[in-house]
């Protein structure tokens, strides 16, 4: 007897392939949909505690947020605000601060830190002035800790300006505020010249 050879079109065999593949992703699809899976802060019955949201693990840093130096990343010492500053007050560190203050603050606080920013003349209310003896009494964490973390009005500009350029910034500020209380005969003959000019 002889034996028919049956000949199977190329594109068949692929058709075939092709629906095998998808059965078996079909079928892993189903059991990831199917999956015992909990939503955040959902109650669940697989934990004692009844939650289904984890603690942190003692010790868990967020990437990128290791605060280790308390000083340097709150503006606090002990809990308290501190008056001096964990970095050292260059003439470099004053110009980025009046450079990010001016980019940052002077919309609200104008560029002489009086609170005559431009959108105060815009009508929006006006924030106290640096000058005042209240504002200028607080000490340099107290303006770092309201950077970070807003104050009335003002939001959190934690996003926007990192931990050097904000204490660069307090340096600017008490700079300005030290600049309305200089007395002329503390002044050297050239800054006496410059300022009249």
């Amino acid at each position: 007897m002889r034996m028919i050879r049956t000949r199977t079109l190329p594109g068949t065999r692929r058709a075939i392939a092709l629906a095998a593949a998808f059965g078996v992703f079909a079928a892993g699809c189903t059991d990831m949909y199917d999956d015992a899976r909990i939503k955040p802060l959902q109650e669940s019955t697989f934990y004692a505690d009844g939650q289904s949201s984890r603690p942190l693990v003692e010790g868990t840093v967020p990437r990128g947020s290791a605060r280790t130096d308390e000083h340097f990343t709150t503006g606090k010492i002990n809990g308290k605000f501190a008056d001096a500053f964990p970095v050292e007050i260059t003439a470099g560190l004053l110009d980025r601060g009046e450079d990010r203050f001016n980019v940052f603050c002077s919309p609200c606080h104008g560029r002489l830190g009086d609170g005559t920013g431009m959108i105060v003349r815009r009508g929006f209310p006006r924030p106290n002035s640096f000058h005042s003896d209240s504002v200028r009494s607080k000490p340099a964490g107290y303006y770092f800790d309201v950077i970070t973390n807003g104050f009335g009005r003002m939001y959190s500009y934690a996003p926007s300006i990192p931990v050097e350029d904000r204490w660069a910034v307090v340096a600017y500020l008490r700079a300005l505020q030290l600049s309305r209380r200089v007395e002329a005969g503390a002044l050297t003959s050239a800054e006496l010249e410059k300022l009249s000019r």
